[in-house]
């Protein structure tokens, strides 16, 4: 399977391919971070299939630089990963790199083109946001770009994915024109909004995937495109994803060897997340909090173990006026959330986690924090051993943004079998 990837944030609807041992021909991503995140990952499937793990492990434990992990798992840096914006103006470099990875790769064609333009434009709290800006927002038309690549390289198969809000945005009007114009470029569309929790993920997250398959000529039937859910046990929660990483602070950092406080269990061995003989814990950072929002969080962690109500802010400053600073106090009073440990799903990690943690306040109230980066990326269904690059905010910021890779994996194996 040659695939190639638009618009990949940090790669985890690639994750899902390459676990279904798909060949890429490029991942085109704008930002400078998560380009860096995509060149460690890469060498990690790479390494992976030479049977050379243990220089990944070396790099995780800071034995080697990056530099020196890219060198030794044979990364080209330029054109394996293409740091650009999609653009008319860029639109040649980006076809030259991916012809040199499909001379490189020994491939003749490309088989999947899978993507999905940024969603901020498309997404209701992003609308909310940009207000009237929103409808002269340039991301409301990168999908245009999408379908030059779809009518230049003809895959077998595309899958577009993005937000819900994509179908109302403009009054429907921006997806009307990406259904004529994937049409148009030769497709027959099967479309499914996905619920992350139906598909191994603790989350509730959802994202719409409109999956393309290329017509032949005379074609009237096409396969129903339906993705395999996966029914986890009953006495799986969110708790599972988080009760084997270390007590933790806020502004701290745990990494190493020998850090998990218990054993893995049967969930994070399903989603790939900590696989049994896996032992080293990266990225469990926390941000910095002032001690006025770690009381906060104390009353919003009571609000729920004590009568499973979600603190709310215009009651809080009746309660408690010297924990409240914000003067707007009828408008995003939901601004503090605790992540339901009790639960089968926690509510949505955002990119806007980036800004504050205030949405995703870690539920023991002895810690009295918001998600640490190794477990906002655990809700997410990354594995422990991919390791994200940047600064924490940008890191946050990729997160946040990924399709989560257990439910790419399950597309990928759909699109398998369709192929």
């Amino acid at each position: 399977m040659v695939v190639l990837d638009l618009f990949s944030g940090a790669g985890g609807l690639s994750e899902g391919f390459f676990r279904q041992g798909a060949t890429f021909v490029g991942h085109v991503e704008v930002d400078n971070y998560a380009c860096q995140t995509l060149k460690t990952r890469k060498a990690y499937w790479k390494l992976r299939k030479q049977n050379k793990l243990d220089i990944y492990y070396d790099y995780l434990l800071n034995k080697i630089s990056n530099t020196e992990l890219l060198r030794l798992a044979n990364i080209d840096e330029e054109h394996e990963i293409i740091n650009k914006a999609i653009s008319e103006d860029t639109m040649n470099d980006i076809y030259k790199n991916i012809s040199i990875n499909i001379k490189r790769n020994k491939v003749k064609k490309i088989d999947v083109i899978i993507g999905g333009p940024p969603c901020q434009a498309y997404s209701i709290v992003g609308r909310a946001r940009m207000k009237e800006s929103v409808k002269n927002d340039h991301r409301n038309f990168l999908y245009k770009f999408y379908v030059q690549f779809l009518e230049k390289y003809k895959p077998k198969i595309f899958v577009f994915e993005n937000v819900p809000g994509l179908k109302t945005a403009g009054n429907g009007e921006y997806y009307r024109h990406l259904q004529i114009a994937l049409e148009n470029a030769g497709y027959h569309l099967e479309e499914q909004e996905m619920v992350a929790s139906d598909y191994g993920v603790l989350q509730t997250r959802k994202r719409i995937i409109i999956v393309g398959i290329r017509k032949r000529k005379n074609q009237k039937n096409f396969p129903k495109v339906i993705f395999s859910k996966i029914i986890l046990d009953k006495d799986i929660t969110v708790n599972d994803v988080l009760r084997d990483l270390p007590f933790t602070l806020p502004g701290n950092k745990i990494e190493g060897e020998n850090l998990y406080v218990e054993n893995t269990n049967k969930y994070l061995e399903l989603s790939h997340i900590r696989e049994k003989d896996f032992n080293i814990l990266t990225q469990h950072e926390t941000r910095p909090h002032n001690d006025r929002d770690r009381e906060i969080y104390q009353e919003a962690i009571i609000a729920w173990d004590e009568r499973k109500e979600r603190l709310c802010y215009s009651e809080l400053s009746r309660r408690r006026p010297d924990l409240c600073t914000h003067k707007n106090k009828t408008t995003f009073t939901n601004r503090f959330n605790v992540i339901k440990s009790d639960q089968k799903a926690s509510h949505t990690i955002l990119a806007h986690m980036a800004m504050d943690g205030h949405y995703y306040i870690h539920p023991d109230i002895k810690q009295l924090r918001s998600l640490s980066i190794r477990e906002a990326a655990r809700l997410q269904s990354f594995p422990d051993d991919f390791y994200f690059e940047g600064p924490r905010t940008s890191i946050f910021r990729q997160i946040g943004n990924a399709v989560p890779p257990k439910m790419a994996e399950q597309i990928a194996k759909k699109i398998t079998d369709l192929l």
